[in-house]
């Protein structure tokens, strides 16, 4: 016998005991009752998995009854059942909150139905995804060792979360099968960065990816449109899956048009990567183009300040100039100035804005053991970010102009990467301090986890000093100092993080929507 109870109200339940005597053949407990008062009793006294809900009864009526049970248990599901088709009582049951809604006369299977997709679908879904992903696996496994070009690797990271979105309710070995394949996908890719990466900076053809500093001139500047405001939304440190989960939220107010990635350049770090998308040039140009105003990393003072300037300079050499504007939230109160100044950005043909929670939540949570609780996988870190999206004043803003015609483009920097193998390096007192990426003098490490470039030019990289050499991590390796090892192996292990080479941190989205 079947531990689901349910809850049957209607003032004729004499007519429905073919369809009771069905269910109680197939294993549910049926209760029944022949108005809503009795039926608000009986909720009040016991807890029922599902409620069947005549609209139509005397002394109180269906939808009268649904608000008193609500107000008992508001995650209680309730079916309404009514022979009245009309449109505006679906409307007001469909407001209150009711969970399926079926036209009498209703006939078992029809019941069955419902209650499946109530009481057993999360279980159906998670046996069909598992069995889903366990065919694919093998044609995942393959796509691997082929490996491919940089779009075939850019299409096995989609399916692969994909997969990962859709295995968040699976068992958790099918989970674990998921990430290992995973990891060694980021394994492969890494090689594969490695034998590419120094191609497609010096190679002219744009054989490679779109790489950070031509996605204004490949992917932004095309699909601007001259008959609305466009709006650039670059949201710091903003990883694939974490952009597939607040798609929706975006799209219950603009509508989709395109999704595509790029690839961010190595360092796959805001220094480099954001300053490299506003001018438009890689990070030895920038330097011999803008002296004054690019900074290395043993340099002080902050090295993001000027990326307003960048764009301007840009929009001037490809010959793309217009009116625009830039806007940098990284607090609350630059957030609530956003949200006012919105509508007068419209006058505007290309509207930046560069949005920077993501990335001081990824640090937080390496400094803050709350975080560290709060997000302590991929699923916890997603679900985080599609908070603070839903009530940021980012949204908050983008709202205001649904109505207006624009044309809407979300973007990145770089992603991020949850770190889990520590890797010893040596380095001088002048070597930098990030944990996917280093560069200095004399520096020791293991080879095998690391992309190394020892003449920073061949990869445009600015050369602080002479004898100046790049290390990027590979996969999930994070670089720790031989001195108090274990401590810092145990600080940063399970953190996110990002500067080195993985698909979390160089595969990322550009994504276009419109007005409604």
């Amino acid at each position: 016998m079947s531990d689901i109870k349910i809850l049957w109200v209607d003032d004729e339940i004499d007519h429905l005991k073919a369809q009771i005597l069905f269910l109680e053949r197939k294993g549910y407990n049926i209760e029944a009752v022949t108005n809503g008062y009795d039926a608000i009793d009986r909720c009040q006294e016991e807890t029922f998995d599902v409620v069947f809900l005549d609209e139509s009864m005397p002394g109180i009526t269906g939808l009268e009854t649904l608000t008193k049970l609500k107000e008992i248990n508001n995650n209680l599901p309730v079916v309404m059942i009514t022979k009245n088709e009309a449109e505006d009582i679906m409307e007001e049951a469909i407001g209150a909150q009711i969970t399926d809604y079926l036209i009498k006369p209703v006939n078992p299977h029809q019941i069955l139905l419902t209650l499946k997709k109530i009481i057993d679908n999360k279980r159906l879904v998670s046996q069909k995804t598992t069995s889903d992903y366990q065919k694919e696996f093998s044609r995942i496994f393959s796509a691997i060792q082929m490996g491919g070009d940089h779009q075939d690797w850019a299409e096995l990271y989609k399916k692969l979360i994909f997969w990962e979105l859709e295995l968040e309710s699976a068992d958790s070995e099918m989970k674990e099968v998921l990430t290992m394949q995973k990891s060694e996908a980021n394994n492969e890719f890494s090689k594969f960065v490695e034998k590419n990466y120094r191609k497609w900076i010096q190679d002219q053809s744009n054989a490679g990816p779109t790489l950070s500093h031509r996605l204004f001139r490949d992917k932004i500047f095309p699909a601007l449109k001259d008959d609305c405001s466009n709006f650039v939304v670059l949201i710091d440190n903003l990883r694939f899956d974490q952009w597939k989960i607040i798609q929706p939220i975006i799209s219950s107010a603009f509508r989709f048009e395109e999704e595509d990635t790029f690839y961010s350049i190595l360092p796959t770090s805001t220094q480099y990567s954001r300053n490299s998308i506003f001018a438009g040039m890689l990070p030895s140009d920038i330097e011999r183009r803008h002296p004054r105003l690019w900074k290395n990393d043993i340099d002080e003072g902050g090295k993001n300040l000027h990326e307003e300037t960048f764009l301007a300079d840009q929009l001037e050499i490809t010959n793309n100039q217009m009116k625009f504007s830039y806007t940098k939230v990284t607090n609350h109160y630059n957030g609530k100035q956003l949200v006012d100044n919105i509508h007068n950005l419209l006058h505007n043909k290309l509207n930046v804005i560069v949005y920077n929670f993501v990335d001081m939540l990824s640090h937080a949570r390496t400094e803050m053991e709350v975080l560290k609780e709060l997000a302590s996988d991929e699923a916890a870190y997603r679900s985080i970010t599609k908070s603070w999206f839903e009530h940021s004043p980012l949204w908050q803003a983008l709202r205001r102009i649904e109505n207006k015609r624009v044309n809407l483009i979300f973007t990145t920097d770089h992603g991020t990467i949850r770190v889990n193998t520590p890797s010893k390096v040596v380095g001088d007192r002048n070597t930098t301090t990030n944990l996917r990426y280093k560069h200095g003098k004399n520096l020791q490490f293991v080879k095998r986890d690391v992309l190394t470039v020892r003449k920073p030019g061949e990869v445009k990289l600015p050369r602080p000093n002479v004898s100046s050499t790049f290390i990027f991590a590979k996969d999930d390796k994070f670089f720790v100092y031989p001195n108090n090892y274990n401590h810092y192996v145990n600080y940063y292990k399970n953190t996110f993080q990002h500067g080195g080479i993985s698909m979390e941190e160089m595969i990322v989205p550009i994504v276009r929507f419109s007005s409604k």
